[in-house]
């Protein structure tokens, strides 16, 4: 069987930048592009040059080497040439390989939102085309609110696509814009669109308002769409753009798919995917969501022991693919409803060799059921796992004692008058013989008492210079009047290692405490520090 060709189409830097709490600066522009140009995408668009400085800016040059830079813009005004149009003319100027143009398929945003005519539409669709055609510009032609507009009046919507066929366009994108199209109508009509249209020119831009933005691609792709359209992460206004992500996972791994289609991802850079994905979230500073497919922290993790048990005898029992060809990694987690199948996975990954019916397995689960009774949850606190298997085996040094600690939390007005806030905490650390007293400021609590006890602390100072805390989490583990309170911290070392502990107390400052000296101790471990 010959192998149809699907392209990749990414708009993270486009339609990804309209989500919420998202702001893309030029070198966090420059970055992801570069992300995608390597993992093998067909088309970056890289935004809309003209409509702001930053785009404009970004378009001054080429930034990818392999994949076709994309400007997007609207088609021609109506009433104007193409060659007298600015907003066109900025396209054309554009350091761009090609050109992306938005046009109106649903006669009622062409009457309501545009105020012209059905035919003043169709002839900008055209116009347009043909001018950067004429400019030696690869064009596509994002056919918006296609689904609802072919929904409402089929032989207009279809005329759109078919103007932009006609003219040139190498693409003729049917848009789900508003995201309530499902999978079923997706695949009939573009098996319409297709007796006009070349499935070959026909791609798929879907949102997720309906939770069906990669159902409707694949749909598309079934019935005879060979671009898709998508984000990085699922990225995108609302409830975001079909996330491209998983898209490739799905069409590399399955079989349906596998055997009958080409990527420009490769099999090598597809054992990247999952770290262009948590490298997009960390050039915006956003968490990564745990429960992505593919790609998510947990989605080779395995909680239940007799789920646990049957993949430590052969993972596929509950895995579909293996997961270090999309970079991830396997984890059987350590929790109250885990048995000793968990247990001992989890310490073979981190690098210990108990034997299955050794006792210290059962006192080591008999203690991490009674501590999750209190409210500690293992399975997102790796570092703090690890300290408490060292404790139980009494491999862990005592590196330093806090013999007290204090915190003062300050309202008041500064010198200029402003009502502020200010922390101090006070840490009293006894490292072998020598007792060191610091103290240290902090736009918080918790970051006066994460400053103040790594101010000091004497021969291990060196050791833990290099750390961070990048992120800080605060959970109530019970409701009420008796509310006990759980802290994750993550802190990141110079050489990029991250690692999680956590904290269990009904005040969430000794809470922090418990989970800042846990990753102290993690770090002084890994370390190699002696007493």
């Amino acid at each position: 069987m010959t192998r149809e060709r699907i392209y990749l189409f990414d708009t993270t830097l486009r339609d990804g930048a309209q989500t919420t709490g998202v702001d893309f600066s030029l070198d966090d522009k420059r970055a992801v592009a570069g992300l995608l140009d390597k993992l093998g995408i067909d088309y970056v668009e890289g935004g809309y040059p003209g409509a702001n400085p930053l785009d404009t800016a970004f378009f001054s040059e080429k930034r990818t080497k392999n994949a076709k830079f994309t400007a997007f813009g609207m088609t021609k005004r109506a009433g104007r040439s193409a060659s007298n149009d600015p907003g066109v003319a900025a396209l054309l100027d554009a350091q761009a390989d090609a050109i992306c143009f938005v046009a109106k398929a649903w006669d009622y945003h062409v009457h309501v939102a545009l105020e012209i005519s059905l035919e003043d539409n169709l002839l900008g669709i055209r116009e347009s085309v043909a001018a950067a055609r004429e400019k030696g510009r690869e064009v596509a032609v994002d056919c918006e609110h296609f689904f609802d507009g072919y929904k409402a009046n089929p032989e207009y919507a279809l005329a759109c696509a078919k103007a932009a066929f006609d003219a040139g366009a190498r693409w003729v994108v049917l848009c789900d814009t508003n995201g309530g199209t499902l999978p079923h109508e997706v695949a009939a009509i573009v098996a319409e669109v297709g007796k006009l249209v070349p499935g070959s020119h026909i791609g798929i831009h879907a949102h997720d308002d309906c939770g069906c933005a990669v159902a409707n691609s694949l749909a598309a792709v079934e019935a005879g769409a060979r671009q898709i359209q998508g984000t990085l992460n699922g990225l995108g206004e609302r409830c975001g753009n079909a996330n491209l992500v998983t898209l490739i996972g799905a069409l590399k791994l399955k079989d349906g798919y596998a055997k009958r289609f080409d990527l420009g991802v490769t099999d090598e850079t597809l054992s990247q995917l999952t770290h262009v994905s948590r490298q997009v979230d960390e050039i915006l500073n956003r968490q990564p969501n745990r429960h992505a497919p593919f790609v998510g922290a947990s989605a080779f993790a395995t909680k239940a022991g007799i789920h646990a048990s049957a993949v430590l005898k052969d993972p596929r029992t509950y895995e579909h693919v293996e997961p270090d060809v999309v970079g991830n990694v396997r984890k059987v987690l350590v929790s109250d409803q885990g048995g000793q199948s968990n247990v001992l996975s989890e310490l073979k990954r981190l690098g210990f060799h108990l034997e299955k019916g050794d006792l210290r397995v059962s006192r080591l689960l008999d203690e991490v059921k009674r501590k999750e009774s209190e409210g500690f949850a293992f399975e997102g606190a790796d570092a703090s796992f690890f300290v408490l298997v060292k404790r139980m085996l009494g491999e862990v040094p005592a590196f330093f004692e806090v013999e007290r600690f204090s915190v003062n939390v300050e309202r008041r007005y500064n010198a200029v008058g402003e009502l502020v806030t200010a922390s101090e905490a006070i840490v009293k650390v006894r490292v072998g013989d020598e007792v060191l007293i610091s103290a240290a400021e902090g736009n918080g609590p918790v970051n006066a008492l994460d400053v103040a006890l790594r101010k000091d602390l004497g021969k291990y100072q060196d050791l833990i210079q290099d750390l961070e805390l990048i992120d800080y989490k605060v959970r109530i583990y019970q409701g009420g009047s008796d509310a006990v309170t759980r802290v994750l911290i993550e802190f990141e070392d110079g050489a990029g290692d991250r690692w999680t502990t956590i904290g269990v107390s009904p005040n969430i400052i000794d809470a922090s405490f418990q989970a800042l000296t846990d990753s102290m101790i993690y770090k002084l471990l890994k370390s190699g520090a002696s007493h």
